[in-house]
């Protein structure tokens, strides 16, 4: 669904208000649409069997056959399926005498994989390739997608460099942005409930020419419209409290990524790093 998704995403704020909400109903309902006729998706989304057609027309297919094939084809090779769905239907509601410890292991493995599944190799791999091209690397993520945020900048910091954090309130913007220039990458990342100030540091960056990669819950959130890549991540509500796990999974896979395309030079990094934390920040020795 990657490539569609994109169509979409690319498109969206030029799509009438009615194609819109055929549009968020292709990206939120693939298996729906892999069965459904375009008059019954336009009942579904309360529009018409036209907008359907127009709508993909819009996108570049030859009309409402050849995208239905091409999100047929994404589900037999992906196997796609929803994972919580599944694991709904297999255990049930837990109550709180069960065992939680296995509910959350289950809920959280599930996040992951379906996470991954929306991720191609092809677009994992353009995302390392901007990460290593770009010359500095600015990160935003504000209130409840700061944790994740501090650890990127801090991990990039060892394996590449030259990455900053915006930390909010506490930092100057507009210092940040002048630095900022078309061989930067921002990532950026957004969840419910979406900040509007991340979405004006991304805007901002990205009239300065830099390119912008999200991390978010769904491609057509604010930021998610600004993006040159983005990354879903299945968040079970609320991201905050429950979604986490496979954020970080995500952020594991990015900095391995980086790591291991440039394993000599990172090698040389971690080096430094190690020496110059002994000089300035000895550790407790027994």
């Amino acid at each position: 669904m990657d490539h569609i998704n994109e169509r979409i995403r690319e498109k969206f704020n030029a799509l009438t208000n009615r194609q819109k909400t055929v549009a968020k109903y292709l990206i939120d309902h693939p298996q729906k649409v892999a069965i459904q006729t375009a008059k019954e998706i336009g009942a579904a989304t309360e529009t018409s069997e036209t907008t359907v057609i127009r709508l993909c027309y819009t996108l570049g297919f030859s009309g409402f056959s050849e995208l239905q094939k091409q999100v047929n084809t994404f589900l037999i090779e992906k196997n796609h399926g929803d994972p919580l769905e599944k694991y709904r239907e297999s255990t049930g509601r837990l109550s709180a005498k069960d065992n939680l410890i296995q509910h959350i292991m289950k809920q959280d493995v599930a996040s992951i994989e379906k996470t991954f599944s929306n991720l191609s190799n092809e677009m994992y791999q353009k995302i390392i390739d901007a990460i290593l091209q770009s010359e500095k690397r600015f990160i935003v993520g504000l209130r409840s997608s700061f944790a994740p945020a501090s650890w990127l900048h801090f991990s990039l910091n060892i394996v590449k460099g030259d990455t900053f954090l915006y930390k909010g309130e506490i930092d100057d913007a507009i210092y940040l942005l002048t630095e900022i220039d078309e061989d930067s990458l921002v990532i950026a990342f957004s969840f419910p409930r979406y900040i509007q100030e991340t979405v004006s540091f991304a805007s901002a960056a990205k009239k300065r020419g830099a390119k912008v990669l999200t991390i978010t819950d769904d491609p057509l959130s604010p930021v998610g419209l600004l993006s040159d890549w983005l990354i879903k991540v299945d968040t079970p509500s609320a991201a905050a409290l429950n979604g986490m796990t496979p954020i970080f999974s995500v952020l594991n896979l990015l900095v391995s990524g980086v790591a291991s395309s440039e394993w000599k030079d990172f090698g040389i990094r971690i080096n430094e790093y190690e020496q110059v934390s002994q000089e300035f920040f000895p550790f407790y020795k027994k």
